[in-house]
């Protein structure tokens, strides 16, 4: 049986592809996102580098149809100065995976050429992040979910998803 990876990389080939990806915390979306990276020698832009702290879910969002995909570019928030930091620039040849929650809204969608939605239950969600990102996240879980949540009755990005990454059963 075929991955995941294996099968979005089958439906975009043939094309430059600019993927977006997009699920809760924990959800899984890096992990796709990685494995898409090495399959399609695509670049990355993690939104958890663009966000401007932990209330920037829909800065993040918004940055992703005003720079990274038709500007080609990004600019990194330094989370320890709280403040912006470099510009990088992208290869508009190549792949792009844009990979982070508020990546797949309507607006988003349009400027991109295929969307996911990694799907995964929250209690999974919640135990994997905190694992993963320990103390740091703990105290901000609520309110970064809240704003998930806010942004997924808004778009509802898992409609919008040309594929969708149901972990549940798994």
């Amino acid at each position: 049986m075929a991955s995941d990876a294996e099968r979005i990389v089958a439906a975009v080939s043939g094309i430059r592809p600019v993927i977006l990806i997009d699920g809760r915390s924990g959800s899984g979306k890096t992990e796709l996102a990685t494995e898409l990276v090495f399959a399609l020698d695509a670049q990355l832009v993690r939104l958890d580098d663009v966000y401007p702290g932990w209330g920037g879910l829909e800065a993040g969002s918004e940055c992703v149809r005003t720079d990274i995909l038709p500007a080609n570019r990004w600019r990194r928030w330094d989370w320890v100065a709280d403040a912006p930091a470099e510009w990088h620039e992208l290869d508009p040849s190549r792949p792009l995976i844009v990979e982070g929650s508020g990546s797949l809204s309507r607006a988003n969608r349009e400027l991109a050429t295929f969307g996911v939605w990694v799907e995964l239950d929250e209690p999974t969600r919640k135990a994997r992040a905190l694992a993963r990102d320990g103390g740091t996240y703990e105290a901000h879980w609520a309110d970064w979910a809240a704003q998930e949540q806010r942004f997924v009755d808004r778009e509802r990005p898992d409609l919008l998803a040309d594929y969708v990454v149901d972990q549940r059963g798994s």
